[in-house]
């Protein structure tokens, strides 16, 4: 099973980029895409329904060209879902869910708060409200596998400059506490307490000590000198966790300024 997590920052612009022809070269079974900034009248080109996919869309209603999510699969799920409940968070197009017998594979697009104080504190309010569903869903006894930009480094391991980042998004503490607290005791924390039996971080049990980032600064040669953050995750059920096989970060060719992030688990789609 090989499944891909990819913030787009616009999906016709990666299209344009030539991303679905490295996509079909991939042969994955499913391709989790954030940030399409696009209503899904808008994709009409056969590119945006790759042949032999299933295609699924939750856009953004609040305002057109903004966030959005999708899951591109090659089997047909049972179900697919595209709210969590909340409106504030689902009109924004940030989760959509594919079903598979006992698994579930879903596309995240956590907000950032990096425009400003009004952006940040909703941030923490899905933090919040996010919780008890990621809680639920942990202990539901389906496997999950949770794909997405989620706008948070988890330690100095997962960004280059560490310590002149510390008050911005994305790294403060409170951000990377409530994030590290979701996930089971794996060294990748930045000493704020994990939890026991929590979800595992597909890249950091794969790579231990991998200092590797899924995204870039446009400002300045922040990708040449790869000054970046590893922000895009796959988290992953514990049962699930004992399936993986390897992962990686495609830096190049360049669609977006994240890179597509894959992992590759033993068996097939559902079991």
């Amino acid at each position: 099973m090989k499944i891909i997590s990819f913030n787009a920052n616009g999906i016709r612009s990666a299209a344009n980029k030539g991303f679905f022809d490295w996509f079909h070269a991939q042969d994955a079974d499913v391709l989790c895409v954030q940030e399409t900034k696009a209503q899904e009248s808008q994709l009409v080109d056969a590119c945006f329904r790759p042949d032999g996919h299933h295609c699924f869309y939750r856009d953004a209603i609040t305002k057109k060209g903004y966030s959005g999510v999708a899951i591109h699969s090659r089997r047909e799920p049972d179900e697919v879902r595209t709210a969590l409940g909340w409106a504030p968070f689902d009109d924004e197009g940030r989760y959509i869910e594919a079903r598979y017998g006992n698994l579930s594979v879903v596309s995240f697009y956590i907000p950032s708060g990096s425009s400003g104080e009004l952006r940040q504190g909703f941030k923490f309010e899905v933090m919040d409200w996010l919780k008890p569903i990621l809680d639920e869903w942990l202990a539901s006894g389906r496997d999950y596998v949770l794909c997405g930009d989620w706008n948070i480094v988890r330690s100095a391991l997962d960004i280059r400059n560490w310590k002149s980042n510390q008050k911005n998004s994305g790294c403060l503490p409170p951000e990377r506490e409530w994030l590290n607290a979701q996930i089971g005791d794996d060294s990748g924390s930045d000493g704020t307490p994990s939890r026991e039996g929590g979800w595992v971080d597909a890249y950091r049990a794969l790579h231990p000590q991998g200092q590797d980032y899924t995204w870039w600064s446009n400002r300045g040669a922040a990708r040449a000198n790869n000054v970046g953050w590893r922000i895009d995750y796959q988290l992953v059920t514990p049962a699930l966790a004992k399936r993986l096989k390897a992962c990686s970060i495609a830096r190049e060719p360049r669609f977006s300024d994240h890179a597509p992030f894959t992992v590759e688990f033993d068996g097939g789609l559902a079991r």
